[in-house]
Formats: C-alpha cells, sequence, structure tokens
C-alpha cells in the first residue's frame, strides 16, 4: 500500500463449491490469505455479483468495510443470484477476463479478477495488483484492462461509469 492508498477493505469470498478446486481463483487466495471464507453474506458487505443492478463505482469504498465476492459456476449463476441477497449487491462495469478459462471475454471474470477489479476501481490498486500477482495470468488481467480500470476508478458516479463502458464498445444500454 503506498502513502496516497487508502486502507484496503476486507475481503470475504462465499464458496458454493461448483468448479475445479485445482482451478478455483478464490480457494487459492483463501489458502493465501488474501480473503476470508464467509459462511454468510455479512449485511454491511459489498456484493459483487452480475445481476446485480448497481454498478460499482469508487465511491462505493466509503460504503462498506469488506467487500464479499460469491465464488460459483457461471453455468448456476443465475440460479445462485435469485431472491434477495443481503447486502450492497454491485455489479463490475464490463471487463475483459484475462484467466485462460475465459481468456478475453466481456465479463466472465475469474472471482480473483472480479474482487481485484473491484479493490482497482475504489482506490486499492496496489491490493489489487498483490492478488493478481498470486496468478500466472493476472498481469494480462491488467494489461487487458488498463484504460477502463483507469477510467472507472476515476468515475463520479454510476452514469459516467456507464459512457465509459461505452467508450470502450463494452456495453450498450437497452
Amino acid at each position: 500500500m503506498t502513502a496516497g492508498e487508502p486502507r484496503a477493505v476486507r475481503i470475504g469470498i462465499l464458496m458454493m463449491r461448483q468448479d475445479d478446486p485445482r482451478k478455483c481463483t478464490a480457494a487459492r487466495m483463501i489458502r493465501l490469505g488474501l480473503a476470508e471464507p464467509a459462511r454468510r453474506i455479512p449485511r454491511d458487505s459489498i456484493v459483487l455479483h452480475p445481476y446485480a443492478e448497481t454498478v460499482l463505482i469508487p465511491s462505493d469504498r466509503t460504503r462498506a468495510g469488506r467487500i464479499c465476492a460469491v465464488d460459483c459456476s457461471w453455468r448456476l449463476a443465475r440460479t445462485q443470484f435469485s431472491g434477495d441477497i443481503p447486502g450492497r449487491g454491485r455489479l463490475l462495469p464490463p471487463l475483459l477476463a484475462g484467466n485462460p478459462v475465459n481468456y478475453s471475454r466481456i465479463g466472465m471474470l475469474s472471482t480473483a479478477e472480479a474482487v481485484a477489479a473491484a479493490m482497482h476501481i475504489m482506490g486499492f490498486q496496489d491490493a489489487a495488483a498483490a492478488i493478481l500477482d498470486k496468478f500466472r495470468w493476472g498481469h494480462t488481467f491488467l494489461e487487458l484492462n488498463a484504460g477502463p480500470l483507469r477510467d472507472y476508478s476515476q468515475a463520479s458516479g454510476e452514469e459516467e461509469a456507464y459512457e465509459i463502458a461505452e467508450s470502450y464498445g463494452m456495453y450498450r444500454r437497452p
């Protein structure tokens, strides 16, 4: 953490154990002490999930003391996120996956990529880089998304985040 970087928030991961454990980035983050396992989602958390209605923006860092990611299979994600989810649900703005399974697919991020992206957007760039340093392909995620991550981390609101995504050709409003 640099002198100008705010203190990073805690990271919790709710493990659904639906993917290959050898490729599970969330399990690796927990093993390395970068995240804590969560048995439930704490109400004061920012919950990263692909069906949230609100886009994550930099000012979200002041709204919660923890980021919580739900580690589940993309094939089963819709059922995992149906119903009421505690915490403040946040959708990441569109980013390209750098992981080998979903390389360069928009939005198909691993849990480590999603958490690192959220940390970067909220102003914790060093913490984001520390997470991605633990994966051979982590630098690829940062390289693919250098411009969007920089711009999203400077967005003043949700509307501006949508405009940034549109400017990169990654999102079109319905």
